[in-house]
């Protein structure tokens, strides 16, 4: 302790204990110290709950869109006489740029501020919506679902979620993960029902402006609660001891995306990672949720019924993605990626059996394992990505999801094809269980080891070997 003279201090005194600002990361870095924690853990904890939640809600909007197009298929065919595969090559460029647009939107979203890319997502989103409701030919539908809904949803994929955490939280990251990746299915759950009800009993169009508008009224609470960074409101990542200074914003927003995408590109894990979950979203978004009323109404299911079932898989798929969050912090996320895949590809393959004009019990324990199965490839695919890319990871995950996009959109389209073709999907089922074969051996021969990777220098949170014990 300094003794208290009663003089004042020199300028040399005053210069050689500079004043740390919390606020910037400028402060921590001129001053060399750790910035004073201006916060209690309690109020940190709380807070990053509910910016996890609010980030969930603009996920489950986002989620409520991708499966619009398998319940439009029937009233559109009917109304403007299109194939099926012109319907399902909207939904292929939709989902394509969905995928594209992830890794961008996360650099955007260090650059600009995740609410602001929130907020303009969701509202495009919303004019996306809006303008199919005005569509009198197949262009209009690419370009307003196509294009507008894939790229607002895509902003609003599972990267943005993988942003929020690794921002918010240094601790639980699987669990906060696999909540936020089953924010999209609980949207297809609350709304697909009552949208397919609505078509049902209306017409398709009212159903597009019930998501418009719920796009609409989520994007002032984004704008109120969601922060981009804990400094914002000084405080701490949730399980941090240590204060985090907010790091300046990233310019260069495509460069650095294109720079990231060729340096994981040079390493093994990625090209692994992105085959895998290619299978991932042809096995899912692609078949599932594009083709699976349809192929349901054509064993005589009607449709309402079949999508209560996809609504049903929704269910069990929130329970099964924050279960596998909660695995992915204890166990080797390869192996669980391995079983995943084995489990999925023999319920694909043995889905043709089940297939009735009734419920029947086998249909059901389909529903059932497979919504445990379907996101539950995430939260360990975004682990290994953290693992192998660190500061770059979440747009690393961006870019592996454009893959799963590539594959949902080829399943999408050639699902289409298949059934004008042969008139049936039986074939469609029996190869996609065959590939979730192949992406089980391809997670098993990821390297555990990190491999050598430059990162492009931008702050992430680490857990620490404390923190690691307080998951485990």
């Amino acid at each position: 302790m300094e003794e208290d003279t009663g003089q004042p201090r020199t300028q040399q005194e005053h210069t050689s204990r500079p004043e740390p600002n919390p606020y910037t990361q400028q402060g921590s870095e001129r001053s060399g110290e750790r910035p004073a924690r201006p916060d209690k853990s309690r109020h940190t904890d709380q807070r990053a709950r509910w910016v996890a939640a609010v980030a969930a809600l603009a996920i489950v909007v986002a989620g409520s869109f991708s499966t619009m197009p398998g319940i439009l298929l029937g009233p559109l065919q009917d109304e403007f006489q299109w194939s099926r595969g012109t319907i399902g090559l909207t939904s292929s460029v939709n989902m394509v740029l969905y995928g594209l647009t992830a890794p961008f939107a996360a650099a955007l979203m260090d650059r600009f501020g995740i609410r602001r890319v929130v907020v303009v997502a969701l509202t495009t989103v919303a004019a996306g919506s809006l303008l199919t409701t005005l569509m009198s030919a197949s262009w209009q539908f690419i370009l307003f679902w196509g294009f507008l809904i894939g790229l607002g949803t895509g902003s609003m994929a599972m990267a943005f979620g993988a942003t929020v955490t690794n921002r918010w939280f240094t601790t639980r990251r699987g669990l906060v993960t696999g909540i936020l990746s089953s924010g999209s299915v609980f949207g297809q759950m609350v709304f697909l029902p009552a949208l397919a009800w609505t078509i049902d009993h209306y017409d398709w169009r009212p159903a597009l402006v019930t998501l418009a508008l719920a796009a609409l009224a989520i994007a002032p609470i984004v704008w109120l609660i969601l922060r981009d960074h804990p400094a914002d409101i000084g405080q701490r990542p949730y399980g941090s001891t240590e204060y985090v200074p907010k790091p300046a914003p990233v310019t260069g927003v495509a460069r650095r995306t294109l720079t990231v995408l060729r340096n994981s590109a040079r390493t093994a894990p990625f090209w692994l990672l992105a085959a895998a979950f290619a299978i991932c979203g042809a096995t899912t978004n692609g078949i599932m949720w594009t083709h699976f009323t349809p192929a349901a109404h054509d064993h005589g299911m009607a449709v309402t019924t079949a999508s209560t079932l996809l609504a049903l898989i929704g269910i069990f798929n929130v329970a099964g993605t924050i279960a596998s969050g909660w695995l992915t912090d204890r166990m080797d996320a390869r192996r669980l990626l391995a079983v995943y895949f084995a489990l999925r590809g023999v319920l694909l393959i043995l889905l043709p059996l089940t297939m009735a004009a009734t419920v029947s019990p086998a249909i059901m324990v389909f529903v059932v394992a497979f919504g445990l199965l379907d996101l539950a490839t995430v939260p360990p695919v975004i682990a290994l990505c953290r693992e192998f890319y660190g500061e770059d990871s979440a747009i690393v995950f961006g870019w592996v999801n454009a893959s799963h996009q590539i594959g949902a959109a080829l399943a999408a389209f050639l699902g289409g094809v298949a059934r004008d073709t042969f008139g049936s999907y039986d074939l469609v089922w029996v190869l996609l269980g065959a590939a979730c074969a192949a992406a089980a051996l391809l997670s098993l021969v990821i390297r555990r080891a990190p491999s050598t990777y430059a990162t492009t220098s931008v702050p992430f949170y680490r857990e620490t070997a404390s923190s690691r014990q307080t998951t485990t």
